[in-house]
C-alpha cells in the first residue's frame, strides 16, 4: 500500500530525531516567515488530496526557504507532500534533506541517517521508492557517477532549478568534476554557476556551503568556508572548512584548527566582555600566533579596541609575559592599544 510509505518513513525518521536530544532551533516570531511554513504543513496525510492544492504547497514552501525561512521537521512534511502528490522519489529525497540538514548542524550523526535509509529500503513497498534510496546511499557514499545514474531518472532540467534532486546532482557534478579537473573545465564552469545561482534557497543549509567550498577557489571558496563554519561551527563540516580557509589565506593547512571567522572571532569576543571575563578569549590565542592573515589581522584590530575595559589590558600583559616568539610580540602590540 502507498500510504504505508509515508507513515512507515515518517515515524522512522522521526525516531532518528529523538536522538538530538531535544535541542531546540530557533522558532520564528508571530507574522514571520516559519508561521506560514507552519500553517502550509499542518494538515496530515490523506487518502485523497487534490492535485492542485498539493503543488500549491509545495510552491509555498519552496519560497519560504528561498525566503530563508527553515523550521526543523518542514523538509518531513514536504515528503509527506510529495508521497501524497504520488512523487515518491521527491518524498525519499525530501526525507533525505530533513536528515542531512540536522546532520550538518551537528545534530546526529551519519550512520543514523545511512540507518533511516536502509530502513526505508527494508519496507521494499514501491521501486521508485528502492531506486531512489539506493541512489541517496550512493550519494552519501562519496560514489557520484552512481548517485548521478540514479537521481537523473528523477530530477532533470524541467524540475525545480533549485529543488533538492536538483542540488544533489549539481554537488554530484562538482565531485566528479573536482576529481577530473582537466577534462571538466567548461562544465565545471557552468555547474559552479548554476550551483552559486541556488544559494538563496540553501541559505540555512550547511552542506550547502560545504559543497561550494571544496568546488570553488579563491574568495569564492572562503566565503562559502564562512558561511558554512558560522551555520554550524562544531558541525561535521567545519575542520575540512578551517583548512580551506587556511589554504586561502596563505597559511599551512594543519593552522587551519587555529582559524576562526569573522563571525567567530566577534561572539567570543562579545561573550568576554558581557560576562567580565578576559579569559574567554583563550580561543583566539592561537589565531593571534599565525604568521599574517587576513583572520588574524581582523582580531588584532577588535582585541585592541579591548585594552580600556577593566580587566583586559591586564589580562593580555599576562599572556604576553608566558608567551613566546610572535604570539607574545603580537599580544605586547595588543596592549599598546
Amino acid at each position: 500500500m502507498k500510504t504505508k510509505f509515508y507513515f512507515f518513513a515518517y515515524v522512522l525518521l522521526m525516531l532518528v530525531f529523538s536522538s538530538c536530544g531535544g535541542e531546540k532551533t530557533s522558532q520564528p516570531k508571530p507574522g514571520e516567515p516559519g508561521n506560514r511554513a507552519q500553517s502550509i504543513t499542518a494538515s496530515g496525510p490523506q487518502e485523497e488530496a487534490d492535485p492542485a492544492m498539493l503543488l500549491r504547497s509545495l510552491d509555498e514552501m519552496a519560497e519560504l526557504e528561498r525566503a530563508g525561512s527553515w523550521i526543523r521537521g518542514m523538509a518531513l512534511t514536504e515528503s509527506g507532500i510529495r508521497e501524497r502528490a504520488k512523487d515518491y522519489a521527491g518524498a525519499v529525497t525530501a526525507a533525505y534533506k530533513e536528515l542531512s540538514w540536522a546532520y550538518g548542524l551537528g545534530l546526529i550523526q551519519k550512520e543514523e541517517i545511512e540507518q533511516g535509509l536502509l530502513n526505508i529500503l527494508a519496507a521494499k513497498n514501491e521501486d521508485e521508492i528502492t531506486a531512489a534510496t539506493n541512489a541517496v546511499l550512493m550519494f552519501m557514499k562519496g560514489r557520484w557517477d552512481e548517485a548521478a545514474e540514479g537521481l537523473s531518472l528523477f530530477f532533470n532540467e524541467f524540475d525545480e532549478p533549485d529543488g533538492f534532486g536538483r542540488w544533489m546532482l549539481l554537488v554530484c557534478e562538482l565531485e566528479k568534476n573536482k576529481a577530473e579537473p582537466a577534462a571538466a573545465a567548461a562544465a565545471d564552469r557552468r555547474a559552479g554557476a548554476a550551483y552559486r545561482s541556488i544559494r538563496a534557497r540553501y541559505a540555512q543549509f550547511p552542506e550547502y556551503w560545504y559543497r561550494g567550498a571544496r568546488a570553488f577557489s579563491g574568495v569564492i571558496a572562503a566565503e562559502f568556508a564562512e558561511n558554512c563554519i558560522n551555520l554550524s561551527v562544531q558541525g561535521p563540516f567545519a575542520q575540512e572548512c578551517r583548512k580551506i580557509l587556511a589554504s586561502y589565506a596563505g597559511l599551512k593547512i594543519d593552522d587551519g584548527v587555529s582559524i576562526k571567522t569573522k563571525r567567530e572571532i566577534e561572539a567570543i569576543i562579545s561573550q568576554s566582555v558581557n560576562s567580565g571575563n578576559p579569559g574567554a578569549l583563550a580561543p583566539l590565542l592561537p589565531l593571534i600566533g599565525l604568521p599574517d592573515n587576513p583572520y588574524t589581522v581582523y582580531a588584532i584590530g577588535a582585541l585592541r579596541a579591548l585594552t580600556g575595559v577593566p580587566g583586559f589590558r591586564e589580562y593580555f600583559n599576562r599572556q604576553a609575559a608566558s608567551s613566546s616568539g610572535r604570539l607574545a610580540e603580537r599580544l605586547s602590540y595588543i596592549c599598546r592599544g
